[in-house]
């Protein structure tokens, strides 16, 4: 009996080391819209013309239940700031080279695909068609060859989160993101550092970073060619639950890059919509939005090998 007490025990305190910071998915009602408002910057740090941007919000994978609250809040910060336009789309047909052509940038917005094949475009085929698997394949890769050149042509695409794994699979849309997403420990309080605390796109920090709890992603595939300018990191020895030897103690989770004439910003934060009631991370989403439709200026030039 002793021994079935101390197993209980045991149990417990390992779940609560596990799940202990967790965050329970908050509702999105209007006192919680209405709390991300008063937030929220009240004007863009560029003034410029109205940019229409496309946020995707279709996932065929893993469900991050911040996906409505996320779009929520894109469409606060777009009418607040008068900066931007923002349609909310769940359809495949939305990376069509038309329908693109309409936008100056996407969001991809927790857009996780399933396993193994990490594949959204050949996700969303399959589920919604029945076309064989080789017509699947070919317009799936047509679908991603859409969106690669509509950022290479010139249009901005903004990555959240989870939506690091939309073509988890493609060392070509790996090069063009920066990274592929590895693993993530288990979810845990930690502080996001500013690697330049003068670069304009961590301004919104104040040189003291941002604190959080979240789930510390760690990436691999073109993350390792350095080809982007990062903007955020967390220190991996600095981490519970980190299960590789890392030759970098810096894990950057946020960073731009060009890619031909485009533009391409990654913010691993959020997995939790709690994150969003901060008005210094807010500010910091809005210039993201700001740098890659090309009003906000500022040195994206790659770090390299390091």
């Amino acid at each position: 009996m002793k021994n079935q007490h101390w197993l209980i025990c045991l149990f417990l305190a390992l779940s609560s080391t596990l799940i202990g910071q967790n965050k329970e998915p908050i509702e999105l009602t209007h006192q919680w819209l209405s709390k991300i408002e008063s937030l929220a910057p009240s004007a863009p740090r560029v003034k410029s013309d109205t940019k229409k941007v496309l946020v995707f919000s279709q996932h065929t994978g893993f469900y991050h239940w911040t996906i409505p609250h996320n779009a929520e809040m894109l469409k606060i910060l777009a009418k607040k700031s008068g900066a931007f336009e923002v349609t909310i789309a769940y359809d495949i047909d939305s990376f069509d080279k038309k329908n693109l052509q309409q936008y100056d940038a996407v969001i991809l917005n927790n857009s996780n695909p399933a396993g193994p094949k990490r594949d959204l475009f050949w996700d969303l085929l399959k589920k919604n068609t029945s076309l064989s698997d080789e017509a699947i394949a070919k317009r799936a890769a047509q679908y991603q060859q859409n969106l690669m050149s509509y950022v290479s042509k010139g249009g901005g695409l903004l990555i959240l989160h989870g939506a690091i794994t939309v073509q988890n699979n493609s060392s070509e849309f790996s090069k063009m993101v920066g990274g592929s997403f590895d693993y993530h420990p288990k979810q845990q309080q930690m502080h996001l550092k500013e690697v330049d605390a003068n670069h304009p796109l961590v301004q919104a920090f104040g040189g003291k970073g941002f604190t959080h709890v979240d789930e510390p992603y760690f990436f691999n595939n073109a993350y390792f060619d350095y080809n982007f300018r990062p903007l955020l990191y967390i220190e991996a020895d600095q981490l519970e639950d980190v299960r590789k030897a890392v030759s970098n103690n810096k894990i950057y989770v946020s960073w731009i890059k060009r890619h031909g004439k485009g533009r391409v910003f990654y913010s691993s934060a959020s997995h939790n919509a709690q994150s969003l009631e901060n008005p210094q991370f807010l500010q910091f989403l809005l210039d993201g939005m700001q740098y890659v439709v090309g009003d906000l200026e500022c040195d994206d030039s790659p770090i390299g090998i390091q």
